[in-house]
């Protein structure tokens, strides 16, 4: 899993892909003043099962046929791609945030110690890791990092599935953490400012994603796979009162939901439930806040879901590139 800073000295990715369980996806956006514009987007679908995201097993069942929608949906948006962001599922990453008292100096003592303390949360040893990190809160008790551990060897799936359809994939990414950067680019167009703490739920037929944001970073994130007993009213109830215990929650200034739903009026319903229980609207993940469209591209019922993580990653490369 390739660090941001792999892209900060080389070209752009021409395109982002993302690979879910049930469809592959590719957009490729330019540049547009504080937004960009949606050159091309296309999707295919896959058979059920050629996909099986997991933590600690194989991902990619069917290499042939994930390997043809990739190269499909990248012969649709346009010029043929050279480098592309790739998006996985949050399934087959383990996200944790860690806070440290102290902080080494030295870039390899702050690995080691990284390393160290989530070997103890993945169910495969720490030396099969891909472990990336990026600095997050710090306060008067410590400093606080995000990390993210997935198996070498699933990583090498993903990658080898777009190498094989001719792309080199260099930035690895999971799909809520690419919608997270999506909600961070909209601050300029959408209600509220980016101060204030930020209730973030990404919704997939195979999990639910929580998130919260505290002035633009990442304090909090659970998944939840949807074969889990607990129902989201449950999760978000358990996320809200460990909010309030743990993490000093004043209350939600943003409620944000998004995503694809497993079973028809099921996001209608868990808007409704969130509001109820926050007592706060809750906003559409919305990526044309941050992405304008084409004349040729119209917008759909499952625009959103498709292009906001894809619109997240490309995003947050450009941001950084103009930054670096």
């Amino acid at each position: 899993m390739s660090l941001l800073t792999s892209w900060l000295a080389s070209p752009l990715p021409d395109a982002a892909v993302e690979i879910a369980p049930d469809r592959v996806a590719a957009a490729a956006i330019a540049a547009h003043g504080t937004r960009g514009r949606l050159q091309a987007c296309a999707v295919e679908a896959l058979a059920a099962g050629a996909v099986a995201p997991a933590l600690a097993s194989h991902n990619i069942v069917d290499r042939a046929a994930v390997t043809e929608s990739v190269r499909a949906v990248l012969a649709r948006v346009g010029s043929r791609p050279a480098r592309v962001a790739l998006v996985i599922p949050d399934l087959a990453g383990k996200v944790s945030v860690v806070r440290f008292g102290r902080v080494p100096q030295r870039r390899d003592d702050l690995d080691q110690l990284v390393r160290w303390q989530v070997r103890k949360s993945i169910p495969f040893p720490v030396e099969e890791a891909c472990v990336t990190y990026t600095p997050g809160r710090r306060g008067p008790d410590g400093h606080e990092f995000i990390v993210v551990a997935a198996r070498r060897d699933v990583v090498q799936e993903y990658e080898g599935v777009c190498a094989a359809a001719g792309v080199h994939a260099g930035l690895v990414e999971l799909a809520t953490f690419s919608v997270l950067n999506l909600v961070l680019a909209t601050d300029g167009a959408a209600p509220g400012p980016r101060a204030g703490d930020w209730l973030i739920v990404h919704m997939r037929p195979e999990y639910t994603s929580i998130a919260i944001l505290r002035d633009g970073e990442l304090i909090f994130f659970r998944n939840r796979p949807e074969d889990d007993e607990e129902t989201l009213a449950d999760v978000v109830h358990q996320t809200a009162m460990y909010y309030q215990d743990r993490l000093a929650g004043q209350g939600f200034a943003r409620v944000l939901l998004g995503g694809r739903e497993r079973t028809t009026g099921f996001a209608d319903e868990a808007r409704k439930d969130l509001e109820a229980r926050l007592g706060i609207p809750v906003e559409a993940i919305d990526p044309t806040t941050a992405v304008a469209l084409t004349d040729r591209i119209g917008e759909s019922p499952d625009l959103p879901d498709v292009l906001a993580p894809l619109a997240g990653v490309l995003l947050r490369v450009q941001r950084e590139a103009v930054g670096a």
